[in-house]
């Protein structure tokens, strides 16, 4: 229903606005910096998931990155466990990425993944559960754990 145009009783009261004290302020900008590759231009992305269990487990990606010149990437599982920063983050509501080589380590497949990463021209997948969706999309799968995998790989390079 309408509220009417006239006959309200409604009280109007006079406000004083002051400023508070505790005003928004600017305090710091920065910028990562790195000698890798920026991860949404670069030709290797390295990326991993949930299955990398921690933070400190990314060091293990990040070796591998920089002896192949690539940038590491990370799935919203691994970022939303706060394993790495949301920078690194790969998906629908991170980067979309369209590296050469793509290696997915660790990564279940979740669709909001594959959606920044489809676009990558070989795409390789190590993970234990050989039943994991990263698989259907994947030029060449390991089924393995990676803790196992990734020394071995890097050993190779």
């Amino acid at each position: 229903d309408k509220a009417a145009d006239t006959g309200g009783s409604a009280p109007v009261e006079a406000l004083s606005f002051t400023e508070s004290p505790s005003s928004p302020a600017f305090v710091s900008a920065s910028e990562s910096n790195s000698d890798r590759p920026d991860l949404s231009s670069a030709a290797v992305v390295v990326s991993g998931g949930r299955g990398m269990k921690n933070g400190d487990n990314f060091k293990m990606l990040e070796s591998l990155a920089d002896k192949m010149n690539g940038a590491v990437g990370a799935s919203r599982a691994a970022v939303d466990a706060g394993y790495v920063p949301n920078e690194l983050q790969v998906g629908q509501t991170g980067k979309v990425v369209a590296p050469d080589l793509y290696v997915a380590v660790g990564i279940s497949g979740a669709i909001q993944h594959l959606s920044g990463m489809k676009d990558s021209k070989t795409i390789v997948a190590i993970n234990k559960d050989k039943e994991a969706p990263i698989f259907q999309v994947s030029d060449y799968g390991l089924v393995q754990d990676l803790f196992d995998a990734v020394p071995e790989f890097e050993a190779k390079i």
